[in-house]
């Protein structure tokens, strides 16, 4: 079953090196929304960017590569997504910026429950 409407889209931004446990912060946000029963989330990798820090970071040939931007995307209704923001408090501390901003989905695929 496909809906639409009101929804809300989560964004995380975090660097490529950022680790939780030894490994990769964004998937770890990726699996935490899935077990969360989120309708789906995407990583998008960025070829540069700079964050607090203010350094720039580019996936140049002549560039220091480490620290590319990523972006975790979930997009799904209000409640839950509102629901899922106290679990980042744990994964990201005082890294990455996270962002809610409203949507409209039109055709989006029904998630489970």
């Amino acid at each position: 079953m496909r809906w639409g409407g009101p929804a809300l889209r989560l964004t995380v931004l975090v660097g490529d090196t950022d680790l939780w446990h030894h490994r990769p912060l964004a998937g770890e946000i990726v699996r935490r929304a899935r077990a969360a029963g989120l309708a789906g989330a995407s990583v998008f990798h960025g070829v540069e960017g700079y964050g607090a820090g203010r350094a720039v970071h580019s996936a140049g040939l002549l560039s220091i590569s480490d620290g590319l931007p990523v972006a975790v995307v979930i997009v799904d209704r209000a409640e839950r997504v509102r629901a899922f923001l106290p679990r980042l408090d744990e994964l990201l501390g005082s890294r990455g910026l996270v962002t809610v901003e409203e949507v409209d989905v039109y055709g989006g695929p029904e998630a489970d429950g």
